[in-house]
């Protein structure tokens, strides 16, 4: 029998107890601060080159990496390197890798560790190199700094490997350790094999060399950054005085570096440039390579507008240049990064948009008629390979749905219809890396509501060999998650313009009720927010909202890179922020009129180009939009770099006009409703600068904002302890306070 003090104790200690976390619901921590949702990802998979085996990074009972090799067909593991021999001499821990390669003899293993940011990436650090037989792994470098290689690669023929150090190029014997240098003018201003800010931004140039094919030559590209102004960073925080980090960066319309390519001995010697024509400053030479053999390089010439690529072709013993094909549209050209070369050389491929549909050519080494390889009304997203012995292109594209990606192959020779390789009972969003001769391939899908999952599949039967990785704990913890529908559709925006979205419903949604809608936008050329594929912890923090009782939904408006023709991308063409906005705004009129959605309740938000296109829909359509969250915006056009708002834009010296129109800055006075400003003061990409004249517009128009700071945080607002969650957390609060949640009313109208 109890006494009375041990029974009160019983009945308390059960309320005393830390309540039980409802395993459906999410919360703000789950999302962003805990692990709950971490998927698992199959990395560091390398094919060998006979494309039966393949290698990967497996963790070693003992701590540390051991690097496998596994047989594509059996399974049969074998470790080729154990962790004891990643651990340099003298050190008590391997080494942290973080990427490796192999040399193509496969008798070195190049290793990428203890990395540093350049701009967007962690392109700077420290590389080893490691025998596969006998031998101790040692530092590349000599006596350089601490991570300041980068780009680290061996020549074709194994000997040797060539890197960046500080803006100057470096030859280093593996057998010797001898050093060479091949450049010795590298400084801030002065830039050898790799690239200034907006040259690695806008054309994803960060890797600025390329040995030639018999490894006696380099190709590399030189910037002359002198006259590109520099933006202030200004830092307040982190010393008792502030302090300015100074960046290069070429404003719309402002001074460009001066590219320009040269090739110069693996065993040093003078350089010889190449004899690209026209003003350095006024084109850009964004692609370049050796030309399918040692006797020529290949590049991409593309002038300021972007709307002429000139396919040239250099000679290293003289410097001359000729072109062998140009590319023009009235728009924008792409630069192309699908060029492979067949033939020994004779031929390579090219993706044009002269039809009207992203395809694959054929074009003759001398220029001459292109031949057609993708025949059909579709858009090819990228090539994965050309299997030549075959003769089969394998390549992305999806000509039914633009939400989904799938792999496709096609005859060389143009002959036959694409024929579709991932099943028909897959739907979703399909990423392949293809063994050497398309045998096997690393076959990643996911789709909305399903994270991914990565096995190695055989081709062309698609058929699962092994899975590598299945998230099955996560995708338990996604199914024990309180969720409504979710609905795929087309929305007609104006007459005879539909456009792609996706709207996420509340569980246990009351038909007969209307509830809020919040739209994530993008609307920009360089990206799309309606994928049947997995979204993280943006998706997560969608489903979290729809739980409280918000609609969530997104649309792809014109201009957006979906695989849905030449016009529908390039319509936008001087007009970026005037079409897009009124697509978004038309297809919000019409979702607002479903009977589900309350249309006095219509919010929106996005980042960076989502940013400013959620001002654009809050300034030029407070009828339609009564609440906005910003973040990180381009508020005003001409603040932004020269490769991205040229190409799309125009100059502004040629067309103010269309600048002022397309800038959300302009209509700041028509702000009606509830807004939100984000921006971090250290974003290298995005200036702060433009949030600030923003201010001082709606300051001038009287109209009322919330804004929120964080300091010396770039453009992906992540830097610091706890700023995601800090971030999301502010932009829940404001949409909850603003654009209250639940269902409201009865629901009328048609759908």
């Amino acid at each position: 029998m109890k006494t009375p003090l041990l029974a009160l104790i019983c009945v308390l200690l059960p309320a005393l107890a830390p309540a039980q976390q409802d395993s459906s619901l999410l919360t703000l921590d789950r999302i962003f601060k805990g692990s709950d949702f971490d998927p698992q990802f199959a990395s560091g998979i390398r094919w060998t080159s006979d494309g039966e085996n393949y290698t990967r990074l497996e963790r070693a009972d003992s701590g540390g990496q051991n690097l496998v090799r596994i047989n594509a067909t059996t399974g049969v593991s074998t470790v080729l390197v154990p962790v004891s021999r990643f651990t340099p001499a003298g050190a008590t821990k391997p080494l942290r890798i973080e990427n490796y390669a192999w040399s193509p003899d496969g008798n070195w293993l190049l290793i990428f560790t203890n990395s540093a940011r350049v701009w967007r990436a962690n392109t700077r650090g420290d590389f080893w190199v490691l025998p596969i037989g006998e031998g101790a792994i040692r530092q590349l470098g000599g006596d350089a700094p601490v991570s300041t290689l980068m780009f680290a690669k061996f020549s074709p023929d194994s000997r040797k490997v060539g890197y960046v150090r500080q803006n100057n190029l470096y030859v280093e014997d593996l057998a010797s350790g001898t050093i060479t240098q091949l450049t010795s003018d590298g400084s801030r201003t002065t830039i050898n094999g790799t690239f200034d800010w907006v040259y690695e931004e806008e054309f994803g140039d960060r890797d600025g060399f390329r040995w030639s094919p018999d490894s006696r030559m380099i190709a590399y590209w030189q910037l002359d950054a002198t006259g590109v102004r520099d933006f202030l960073l200004i830092n307040d925080t982190d010393s008792l005085y502030s302090f300015v980090t100074p960046v290069q960066y070429p404003k719309a319309g402002s001074t460009n570096s001066a590219a320009k390519v040269g090739v110069v001995s693996a065993d040093g010697g003078p350089t010889r440039w190449f004899e690209v024509p026209g003003d350095p400053r006024n084109n850009y030479i964004a692609r370049m390579d050796w030309a399918g053999n040692s006797s020529a390089i290949v590049i991409q010439h593309i002038n300021r507008l972007q709307n002429t690529d000139e396919v040239m072709l250099g000679d290293p013993a003289t410097g001359a240049m000729r072109t062998v094909l140009t590319e023009r549209d009235s728009a924008w050209v792409d630069v192309v990064d699908d060029m492979r070369w067949l033939k020994g050389g004779e031929q390579f491929t090219w993706v044009s948009e002269q039809s009207g549909w992203r395809q694959v050519y054929v074009v003759p080494r001398e220029g001459g008629p292109m031949q057609l390889v993708t025949t059909g009304n579709f858009d090819v997203e990228n090539v994965l390979q050309i299997d030549e012995r075959s003769g089969w292109v394998y390549y992305i594209a999806s000509p039914e749905n633009a939400t989904q990606r799938y792999l496709y192959r096609s005859k060389l020779n143009g002959k036959g219809q694409p024929e579709r390789l991932t099943p028909a009972v897959v739907p979703g969003w399909h990423q392949y890396s293809l063994s050497p001769g398309a045998r096997f391939a690393v076959h990643t899908w996911s789709s909305f509501e399903v994270p991914p999952a990565t096995d190695i599949v055989r081709i062309p039967n698609h058929q699962t060999v092994r899975v590598l990785v299945d998230n099955a704990a996560l995708k338990g913890k996604v199914a024990q998650l309180r969720r409504g529908t979710v609905r795929f559709f087309r929305v007609t925006a104006a007459p005879g313009v539909e456009l792609d979205g996706y709207a996420m419903f509340p569980p246990d949604m009351d038909s007969t009720r209307q509830y809020p809608i919040l739209f994530n936008v993008y609307g920009e050329p360089a990206g799309v927010t309606v994928t049947d594929s997995w979204g993280y912890s943006d998706y997560l923090w969608h489903l979290m909202l729809t739980q409280q009782g918000y609609i969530v939904a997104s649309l792809d408006n014109r201009g957006t890179p979906q695989p849905r023709g030449r016009s529908w991308r390039k319509v936008v063409y001087r007009k970026i922020g005037v079409i897009a906005s009124e697509d978004q705004a038309g297809a919000a009129r019409v979702i607002g009129r479903w009977p589900m959605v309350d249309s006095t309740r219509i919010g929106v938000w996005g980042w960076s180009g989502g940013g400013s296109m959620t001002l654009n829909l809050m300034f030029r359509f407070p009828g339609v939009y009564n609440t906005g969250m910003s973040v990180a915006p381009v508020p005003d056009m001409r603040l932004y770099d020269t490769i991205y708002q040229e190409r799309y834009m125009g100059l502004p010296q040629d067309n103010a006009e269309d600048y002022r129109q397309g800038s959300p800055l302009t209509f700041a006075d028509s702000l009606r409703g509830n807004l939100l400003v984000v921006h971090g003061s250290g974003d290298d990409n995005v200036h702060y600068q433009g949030t600030e004249r923003l201010v001082n517009a709606l300051v001038a128009a009287n109209r009322p904002f919330t804004m929120m700071v964080y300091p010396n945080r770039t453009h992906g607002i992540f830097e610091g302890e706890g700023t995601t969650l800090h971030l999301y957390n502010l932009l829940t609060r404001f949409l909850t306070t603003n654009l209250p949640a639940g269902p409201r009313g009865h629901a009328e109208g048609t759908n």
